[in-house]
């Protein structure tokens, strides 16, 4: 599996060259004969991506699907499943920082490959753990997989796409969101057709994973000589490209603030949205439906918003198009939740497409396979500590207001500084240039 590697996205080609290593056809044109290994290395990768990406949501969502019958099986606590809720930030937070370290140590695939390992393993243990603390304890194993593979997945895009990095994200991005709406509406039907067993409903998932594991195994072993040049180029990018102290980046904290700020909405969407129409009248089941059309929208436009920032030199535009999105969606349901609620729902759906687009400028915003990596760390640790209080604050506003004009208000706020932050990481520079301007 290929270390680090020196690349540039298109808008930083424009500002200064830089070196780069050939493109697969230049070597193949070098050397007669490794046409087909190089392309089946790049299927490969593509297809670990997408399963990967399918693997980072559903032990969260599948869990809210049974989340009742979880806590009734297991005699939990309304508290503790409180805790629970919240626990995956924290755990993405908390573990996403080591990634940086392991990727260094053992590679970048080498690690994905394990958190896919973890992440199955974890789903299998935890239904049939015998207890609330087996069960949290399997849950983390779980998490800590996908915390890993979260920050990671960057890197690997730009180490073997570097000249396709926003639809590669897109791809990515989009099978994520998939996977986080399968799991959201499969698991409860799932469940019933398997015999009606929670423990069966959420354990169907680590076959999943396993899936996932195959791809990785094999590009980790694979010793072809295309996959021997690819570590070799990534050696030199690495020996080249030391990577710059990443807290003294504007731009990475910029960027840190603006996913931390986009995934507090994200997880109150998820949480509160189905309440708040509940609240206003609208029935059960179209709640959840409403719920399941906000999250389908970032199926598309996942694979949409990656591909146009990669073509813009500023990606701010885009950043205060989805805040504007959002913000009419918030107004939408403080004065009007059930009468306009299909569009405040969209609405939302196109704005918590900042994910995928935070995705996307991790990547454009450093030159070096060794930026990302840490500016990936950096920016979805912090981001997922930023997160962490937010569904919570929201809980306690609504039982102490006993309605939704503080909560909405409180969402609709946290967007006007998502905007100013998000306008200041999508500027057309690295944490490079920051570096050398500090220096």
């Amino acid at each position: 599996m290929p270390d680090e590697t020196q690349t540039q996205t298109p808008s930083e080609s424009q500002a200064q060259p830089l070196p780069s290593r050939p493109a697969a056809t230049d070597r193949t044109a070098a050397a007669p004969g490794t046409r087909l290994g190089t392309v089946w290395i790049t299927r490969l990768v593509m297809a670990a991506i997408v399963l990967a990406a399918l693997n980072l949501r559903p032990a969260i969502t599948s869990l809210g699907a049974l989340l009742e019958e979880t806590r009734d099986g297991l005699q939990m606590s309304g508290s503790v499943a409180g805790v629970l809720t919240s626990v995956p930030p924290l755990c993405f937070a908390v573990f996403g920082i080591a990634a940086p370290r392991l990727a260094r140590r053992f590679g970048p695939g080498a690690v994905v490959c394990a958190g896919m390992v973890a992440i199955a393993a974890g789903l299998l243990i935890r239904p049939f753990a015998g207890g609330t603390p087996g069960f949290l304890a399997a849950s983390a194993l779980a998490l800590m997989g996908i915390a890993v593979s979260n920050v990671l997945m960057p890197v690997i895009v730009k180490r073997y796409f570097p000249d396709r990095v926003g639809s590669m994200t897109g791809l990515y991005s989009m099978a994520l969101a998939l996977g986080t709406a399968l799991a959201a509406a499969a698991t409860v039907p799932m469940t019933e057709a398997l015999g009606g067993s929670w423990r069966t409903g959420l354990a169907v998932w680590a076959l999943v994973a396993v899936l996932a594991v195959l791809p990785w195994v094999a590009l980790i072993r694979d010793r072809s000589p295309a996959a021997e040049r690819e570590r070799a180029d990534a050696a030199a990018g690495s020996r080249q490209a030391p990577a710059p102290k990443i807290t003294r980046s504007p731009t990475a904290w910029a960027l840190a603030c603006f996913f931390g700020l986009q995934a507090t909405g994200a997880y109150i969407t998820m949480g509160w949205m189905p309440q708040i129409f509940r609240d206003a009248g609208v029935s059960a089941s179209t709640a959840g439906v409403l719920l399941a059309v906000t999250m389908v929208m970032g199926v598309p436009l996942a694979f949409v918003i990656p591909r146009l920032a990669t073509r813009m030199k500023n990606q701010g535009p885009i950043v205060i198009v989805l805040g504007l999105c959002g913000l009419t969606g918030y107004a939408g349901l403080f004065f009007a939740p059930a009468a306009g609620a299909w569009a405040w729902a969209l609405l939302l759906g196109i704005s918590n497409c900042a994910f995928p687009l935070a995705l996307t400028m991790i990547g454009m915003r450093s030159r070096t396979g060794a930026g990302v990596v840490r500016l990936s760390a950096f920016a979805q640790s912090t981001g997922y500590l930023i997160s962490i209080p937010g569904p919570l604050l929201v809980g306690v506003l609504y039982q102490h207001s006993g309605g939704w004009g503080l909560p909405i208000a409180l969402m609709a706020g946290l967007l006007v500084p998502q905007i100013a932050v998000g306008v200041l990481a999508g500027r057309d520079r690295t944490i490079e240039d920051e570096a050398v301007v500090r220096n």
